[in-house]
């Protein structure tokens, strides 16, 4: 009995040794496993605060996720049939370069960063002790695709890279506590319209991209913003395509013409909208000639100049005002500078000579180049009674909206709404005409720049427009990169049958959303512009 004691004893002795060494063995791993540790941290998301839209949905959030590590030093199994087993279930690496990794001899290397459960669970089950899963912060941006170049991304290091993720990267990045959320302008809701809308359209003309935004005219805040083809901000492969609504400078066309006429008024060249205009043969400045699509072959009024999309009532416009009045109105517009936007953006291309040939063929769009986001807070100026703000993509808050800079008068700005409204009703944005929603707005169709010249086989195609316009809200701007006629357009491609439609659209699913509710019983007032359309020519014209 003593005997089988003190065996007992040295037994249960040995028993408590080795738990000792195992518990000890375990803390040294612990505070010793500084790589997977370091990775954790670098990546500095802990405490990143969320992002949200308008409502306060999640845009991009912070969680949990998992990654998967791998110690190759201590792989126990066979190397070779293991390089090949992960080759199978995550392809970024060769089965080559795999082994190599496995044969390294290093004490720590990530496998996977932002796995999901199931690739997770199908690399667990390969049963190789080496292979660690392990939990760390990740950002999700749980609406995928919806609004990726205006959230960007996160780099590995946790730091925003592009985007408000990296415009908002120091307010985001918390210090223990995780930081306050930050609401965009942006609503989830009206944004997945409007891509909705543009894809629809990219698609149907095989264009090569569409873009498209949603100004409020009071405040300049983005209240959707897209550009296609996008990317998944959630798993980036390769380069992040351009934002072709911020980065990409267009020469837009027609849709300057409003602009040109509110110079015009401004400058007092236009006193009445009655004044008439030579619109009946080409005119030849140089070695130019400023041609219409859709020749008048008379003179027309103020309202016709933009009804029928003339370039040369347009030009003789601008020949008459000088090139003072218009400049100065581009300039005011910021059409010379870059916009102080969060997120990349471009600034235009400004002509290098202003001389009279520039000046006319200015007016309609023609050699200067900005980028549509430009265009959008030009038209909100132009409705909203004459006052330019800068677009931004925070929300702000009732009464903080920055005061503006006075561009055109109030008497003027209604000028122009009442301009466009007519555009809409009689001219070439009737495809644009959302019923009870006053739709105003110019079609713009100009061919795309490429090999040190015109593409002639190649347009932009957008349109501009303001809603309602009896009390303007919300500026739409929407183009396509190079679509191409189908029966849809009745074999068009100009503006008028490919932007104009996208428009009425979507006017029509957002407008709702945004608090405007269809009425076909108001309008505004266009009864004195009656007699200046010829009855002739009211037939819808196609656009240019």
């Amino acid at each position: 009995m003593a005997i089988a004691q003190v065996r007992l004893m040295v037994l249960a002795l040995l028993f408590a040794v080795g738990m000792v060494f195992i518990i000890g063995r375990l803390a040294v791993l612990a505070i010793m496993a500084e790589p997977a540790r370091a990775a954790v941290q670098l990546t500095g998301l802990g405490a990143r605060g969320d992002i949200t839209d308008r409502n306060g949905q999640p845009l991009a959030r912070t969680v949990d996720g998992w990654s998967l590590a791998i110690h190759p030093d201590r792989v126990i199994g066979d190397r070779s049939a293991l390089a090949k087993q992960l080759a199978q279930l995550i392809p970024e690496k060769t089965e080559a370069q795999y082994f190599v990794l496995l044969n390294t001899g290093s004490k720590f290397a990530w496998l996977k960063r932002r796995a999901g459960p199931e690739l997770v669970k199908a690399v667990n089950a390969l049963g190789e002790p080496a292979i660690e899963p392990m939990r760390e912060p990740d950002r999700l941006y749980p609406q995928s695709t919806m609004a990726a170049h205006v959230l960007g991304y996160v780099r590995s290091d946790g730091t925003g890279g592009w985007g408000m993720e990296g415009a908002l990267n120091q307010r985001l990045q918390g210090e223990g506590a995780r930081a306050a959320p930050v609401a965009l302008s942006i609503d989830m809701r009206v944004q997945g319209a409007l891509e909705n809308e543009l894809a629809r359209s990219m698609v149907s003309f095989q264009a090569k991209g569409a873009a498209g935004v949603i100004l409020d005219v009071e405040t300049g805040e983005v209240v959707a913003m897209a550009s296609l083809p996008t990317f998944n901000p959630n798993a980036i492969a390769g380069p992040i395509p351009r934002n072709n609504m911020t980065q990409s400078r267009y020469e837009l066309g027609s849709t300057f013409k409003p602009i040109a006429v509110a110079a015009a008024i401004e400058a007092g060249t236009i006193k009445s909208m009655a004044k008439r205009y030579d619109a009946t043969e080409p005119i030849k400045i140089g070695r130019f000639t400023i041609n219409d699509d859709h020749p008048l072959g008379r003179f027309i009024t103020v309202p016709e100049v933009l009804i029928h999309s003339s370039n040369i009532a347009t030009a003789r416009i601008a020949d008459e005002m000088g090139r003072e009045p218009l400049e100065r109105m581009f300039r005011a517009m910021h059409f010379d500078r870059k916009l102080s936007l969060e997120v990349e953006n471009e600034g235009p291309l400004w002509p290098g000579d202003w001389g009279r040939t520039t000046t006319m063929t200015a007016a309609y769009g023609h050699g200067i180049s900005v980028t549509p986001l430009h265009l959008a807070c030009a038209y909100a100026a132009l409705v909203n009674g004459g006052l330019w703000r800068p677009a931004t993509l925070l929300r702000i808050e009732p009464g903080k909206a920055p005061a503006g800079e006075r561009v055109i008068s109030a008497e003027t700005s209604l000028r122009i709404r009442e301009l466009l409204r007519l555009i809409v009703t009689e001219g070439t944005g009737s495809k644009a005409n959302a019923a009870g929603y006053r739709v105003g707005g110019k079609t713009g169709t100009a061919e795309k720049l490429g090999g040190g010249g015109y593409l002639k086989n190649q347009n932009v195609s957008t349109f501009a427009a303001a809603f309602p316009m009896d009390a303007p809200r919300y500026v739409v701007i929407a183009m396509l990169d190079s679509p191409i006629g189908n029966a849809e357009s009745a074999g068009q491609r100009t503006a008028g049958w490919t932007a104009a439609p996208l428009v009425g659209r979507l006017v029509t699913r957002v407008g709702p959303m945004m608090g405007v509710i269809p009425d076909p019983n108001r309008d505004i007032a266009l009864g004195a512009y009656g007699n200046l359309v010829a009855q002739e020519d009211k037939e819808k014209a196609s656009d240019r």
